[in-house]
């Protein structure tokens, strides 16, 4: 048990006494209003999603396909392992084919739940619904792409929604009985320390069971890498000590019912312009835990 904060395998025990989990990507293609220009065209200034989709999506269609796998993947490191499929590239929650994705995922022979990352402004009623019926036969979570509760950020970054937006999502995502996390991204242009606490105050009085934070990475090919190069946006990347130290200041504020999935971000090496830090997700909690054992934060 970590004696620091509530981590995402002791939350995921408190709903799967007894088993292991891992998630399982699948990329179905979807779009954004972000991009297809209902709310704008490009997306997010920070956003590639081929940073976070892995390989064995890609050239694979169908969610079942995808599914398999990944479990032929992750088989070869782990056994006895059971699975939650992950709706995480682009806005699964956007566009038609939810329910029918749903049904395919849960339908797939080791599957024990669901995991659908979306932005705010697509959780309407009908969507909520297909969500709510698929959890009255399996574990739904929906993770809510919120990055930061303050507009001029929001209107900064190109999200296409505000922070009003971002907080009704979450309070009628957990009325319809789903597990509501949150997305953050620490380090967004403009923000200071001070606002990025703030957002943790924020959603912390909120109805959320957990938060996935990572520091902002400017990543190839995103309208970021360009803004940056052309002096648009001045970045001032994290030293990982300075991160460490923030993550301590946020572990702080997260009470003992919220679990805390992850602080990094991991994009692949050769994606990433800065920060360029090396440092594996496992390594920097390590190194977390140190710090916070120093602060005697248990």
């Amino acid at each position: 048990m970590n004696p620091y904060y509530k981590d995402y395998a002791e939350y995921l025990a408190e709903i799967f006494p007894g088993k292991k989990l891992q998630k399982l990507s699948v990329n179905t293609g979807g779009g954004c209003p972000n991009r297809d220009g209902t709310l704008g065209a490009g997306g997010c200034i920070y956003c590639n999603n081929r940073s976070f989709t892995p390989a064995y999506c890609f050239g694979i269609s169908g969610v079942r396909a995808q599914l398999e796998a990944g479990k032929r993947f992750f088989r070869r490191k782990y056994r006895d392992m059971e699975y939650l499929a992950y709706f995480q590239s682009f806005t699964s929650t956007y566009g038609s084919g939810l329910a029918a994705n749903l049904d395919e995922a849960m339908a797939t022979e080791e599957i024990r739940g669901v995991v659908i990352g979306g932005r705010p402004d697509c959780l309407g009623d009908e969507v909520l619904d297909i969500l709510r019926r698929a959890g009255e036969m399996m574990p739904i979570f929906v993770e809510i792409g919120v990055e930061t509760l303050h507009d001029a950020t929001l209107a900064r970054i190109h999200r296409g929604h505000d922070a009003a937006t971002a907080v009704k999502a979450i309070e009628r995502t957990a009325a319809a009985g789903l597990h509501t996390g949150v997305h953050l991204i620490a380090g967004l242009p403009g923000e200071t320390r001070e606002m990025m606490l703030e957002t943790i105050d924020g959603i912390c009085c909120l109805p959320v069971e957990s938060i996935k934070m990572h520091h902002l990475q400017v990543l190839r090919g995103s309208q970021l890498h360009v803004m940056v190069e052309r002096g648009e946006v001045e970045i001032a990347p994290w030293k990982p000590e300075e991160y460490l130290e923030f993550c301590c200041d946020v572990v702080a504020r997260i009470p003992e019912h919220i679990a805390v999935e992850r602080f990094l971000a991991q994009a692949p090496p050769e994606m990433v312009v800065a920060p360029r830090w090396n440092i594996r997700n496992y390594e920097f909690v390590h190194r977390l835990h140190k710090q916070l054992d120093l602060r005697n934060a248990h």
